[in-house]
């Protein structure tokens, strides 16, 4: 303290009782202001108090809260983002693209509800932003994350504190405990305009694209940067809740706007196929007058108890759906047709094209996907093409402006060498692609398998880029991803990019890798068709490498079918080895369909008829089915796995380079923690091969509950019958509950099931 300097004094009961005053009238007026946008008070008295809530910290720094408005400005830069696993997972919607995808969306959830035409929808907007969740305890915000792999997003609090739609502390005293919202993260049509403002009096690149500008803002390492942008959010949904939960998405999402939390002004409820294809047209006219963008409308069952009758699959919810706009269109010239090698060696065909706007981005590049695609949309290089961006993101060709060919236009031809390193191409049995056959010699595909394993969700090496990747490849210095573990800082320095403190931060990203998760690292090693998913899929059901490495194809393929068990398999031996086939012109399973299985006296259901026909398709191969190939008898199998996935899998781990390369991590010191079996698997195979079903409003998400019961030996599935041994059942039973009264299947409640699950340990 220098002399004369004034003492600090300690804030009074006066002090404190002003600042938190101040707090709670501010945060009242941002909401009216950034939410509401109905401001009651001018700009100079809220900058009035402002400033002085702003004195009172700076005399009294110990008044200052996490949740003051002052606090906005950002935070010092951080050197990356840490990582935040989502207690409930944050899957994305499927897309409905025409009119025929949401019709069948909307027939499935009338057959699954078994419930009139006239399903209650809610509907809104689909914003063009970064999807975030964003967490407060007893009413204060305290983590907020990126949707990142939908388990396991970046933390991002620091920079979601700064946008001012988003409230720091929740409004009202009737506060839930822990209310986790979920929602988008935009710019305005005005808010874009003032960052390409920004942009241009500082020199800064151009922004065109308000989503891209956005999710580029948010991901700022400086919060302070983050400040400056003009985002704003709008919450679409929830994840963990600890109040009572209204009865409705649409109540719901009212209840959280009452804590202060800003949703659509546009939220709508709309009745049936009728009322969801309204809002779509009234929107599709309305898009350009938002202010902000879009690129569909979403519709979602609104009543939360008829949620509970319709599953989630691994990727999407069967209850919400996004009818997506048509995609914008405009013409330009193919000027060159490139292929490029991926990490599996697949040559794609890359278009090359005369720059033009596309959807406010700027596109000089169309991928073909394949050749079997350029011969169908008959592509040559010159032509006139109509390019859009496939679900406004992926660039692609939609047609050939035929009468637009000049002359000299010249057909796309397959190389016979790989265009990277000169070997073989060759085309696989069964495959529309053709690949390089050099494998990790070529260096295209080493780069690109090193790309992979070092990315974000795989191993997440910080600092290993593509022009990092590029230099340590072509100077011989990385031939795999082993040898990143080999890299010294006198290696990394001797490159273009690095001076010493980027190879030692690199150096401890490599580092820090090493202490990963299973699924991250079977992701990582670039197993063809294995992705995010499967890889965890994969880690749960095998716990640790040895066994996955060991597993055989005849482990994977599943034998048998579903739905089938051994007196229904009899049946059908008996039935289509009596001699009596469908007559010409009549299908496989429109016979099976018309059929009653001898001794049963009933017939088969329509989902097993489906399930027998895509796997025989004709009469003929059917009685010559053995019966080993009918009855459903490999519990261990793991769900989506096909036969093609399974030989990529052990082919992977049979090929010798592959199992040297792996040994070669280990010895690195790549890490996991081996997950245990349940404690009370051991006592419980009482639930081996007991078929549940849930139901209803459970006091766990479900997805943890059908955990549990499938570490337990459990099946699972989505729709009650009569090979259903319990339906679980939780508040607001719907349909599956009659029809497992119907069925005579037993329904037992949570308690119930601690109780046969206790009563065996």
């Amino acid at each position: 303290m220098t002399q004369g300097s004034p003492v600090p004094t300690p804030p009074t009961a006066a002090d404190r009782q002003r600042a938190e005053q101040l707090r709670t009238l501010i945060g009242y007026h941002n909401h009216r202001y950034y939410v509401l946008d109905d401001p009651e008070i001018p700009d100079i008295e809220y900058d009035l108090l402002f400033n002085q809530l702003k004195d009172l910290e700076s005399r009294h720094p110990e008044l200052v809260t996490p949740d003051s408005p002052t606090q906005r400005v950002g935070d010092a830069p951080r050197p990356e983002f840490s990582q935040v696993r989502h207690r409930l997972p944050m899957i994305s919607l499927d897309n409905a693209m025409d009119d025929e995808k949401l019709a069948e969306f909307h027939r499935k959830v009338v057959q699954d509800l078994e419930n009139s035409d006239d399903v209650l929808y809610t509907a809104e907007p689909k914003l063009d932003g970064l999807a975030v969740s964003i967490r407060y305890v007893d009413g204060v915000l305290v983590q907020a994350a990126t949707r990142g792999n939908g388990n396991v997003g970046e933390d991002v609090t620091h920079n979601v504190r700064t946008i001012k739609s988003v409230p720091l502390k929740l409004l009202g005293t009737d506060l839930p405990e822990i209310l986790e919202v979920r929602g988008e993260v935009y710019l305005t049509t005005t808010g874009l305009e003032q960052v390409k403002t920004d942009a241009r009096l500082s020199g800064d690149r151009d922004y065109k694209n308000a989503r891209n500008t956005a999710a580029g803002s948010l991901r700022q390492l400086d919060p302070r940067v983050t400040a400056k942008r003009p985002l704003t959010f709008c919450c679409y949904g929830w994840g963990e809740f600890s109040g009572e939960r209204p009865a409705s998405q649409f109540d719901m999402l009212k209840r959280i706007a009452s804590l202060g939390v800003p949703i659509s002004s546009e939220l709508q409820k709309v009745h049936g196929l009728q009322g969801c294809r309204d809002y779509y047209e009234e929107f599709a006219r309305r898009r350009e007058t938002l202010g902000y963008d879009i690129d569909g409308v979403v519709f979602k069952v609104d009543r939360l108890a008829d949620r509970a009758d319709l599953e989630d699959t691994n990727h999407h919810p069967t209850w919400a759906i996004a009818r997506k706009f048509p995609p914008d269109e405009e013409l330009t010239v193919v000027e060159d047709v490139e292929f490029q090698v991926g990490r599996t060696g697949v040559l794609t065909p890359v278009a090359r094209l005369r720059p033009v706007e596309v959807g406010k981005v700027t596109v000089s590049n169309a991928t073909l996907h394949n050749m079997g695609q350029v011969k169908e949309k008959d592509v040559h290089i010159g032509d006139s093409v109509y390019v859009r961006r496939a679900g406004d993101v992926i660039p692609e060709i939609v047609r050939v402006e035929t009468a637009l060919r000049p002359a000299d236009a010249r057909p796309v031809v397959l190389p016979a060498q790989c265009p990277a390193c000169g070997s073989e191409v060759s085309r696989l049995e069964g495959e529309a692609v053709v690949r390089c056959t050099a494998g990790l010699k070529c260096p295209a595909q080493r780069k690109e398998a090193i790309r992979h394993f070092a990315s974000r969700r795989a191993m997440d090496i910080e600092g290993v880029g593509d022009e990092l990747i590029s230099q340590l490849v072509d100077k011989g210095l990385v031939n795999s991803p082993a040898d990143l573990y080999d890299l010294t800082g006198e290696q990394l320095v001797s490159l273009d990019l690095q001076g010493d403190k980027s190879a030692r931060n690199i150096l401890d990203a490599i580092e820090r890798s090493k202490t990963t998760t299973l699924d991250r690292f079977i992701f990582s090693l670039g197993i063809p068709e294995v992705g995010e998913a499967t890889a965890q899929d994969l880690a749960k059901h095998f716990r640790d490498l040895d066994p996955l490495c060991a597993a055989t194809q005849e482990y994977f393929v599943p034998r048998g079918l579903d739905g089938i068990g051994r007196k229904r398999a009899n049946a059908i031996q008996a039935l289509v080895r009596s001699g009596q086939g469908p007559l010409p012109g009549i299908s496989l399973a429109k016979w099976l369909s018309s059929q009653t299985l001898p001794g049963l006296k009933t017939r088969l259901p329509a989902n097993v008829v489906k399930v027998v026909a895509d796997r025989f398709t004709t009469f003929d191969a059917l009685t010559r089915a053995e019966l080993d190939e009918l009855i459903n008898h490999n519990p261990s199998r793991i769900t989506g796995i096909d036969e093609k996935i399974a030989s990529n899998i052990v082919e992977f781990f049979g090929k010798s380079n592959n199992k040297e390369m792996i040994k070669k991590l280990i010895r690195a010191g790549i890490q996991w923690p081996v997950a245990e079996p349940s404690s009370s698997s051991a006592h419980v195979k009482h639930l081996a091969g007991k078929t549940f079903v849930i139901t209803g409003t459970l006091s766990r998400h479900r997805d943890e509950v059908k955990a549990d019961l499938e570490s337990l030996g459990a099946k699972v599935t989505s729709s009650v019958s009569k090979n259903t041994d319990y339906l679980l059942v939780g508040k607001d039973a719907g349909s599956k509950l009659r029809k497992a009264q119907e069925f005579g299947v037993m329904v037992i409640t949570e308690e119930q099931l601690a109780e046969l699950v206790g009563s065996k340990s």
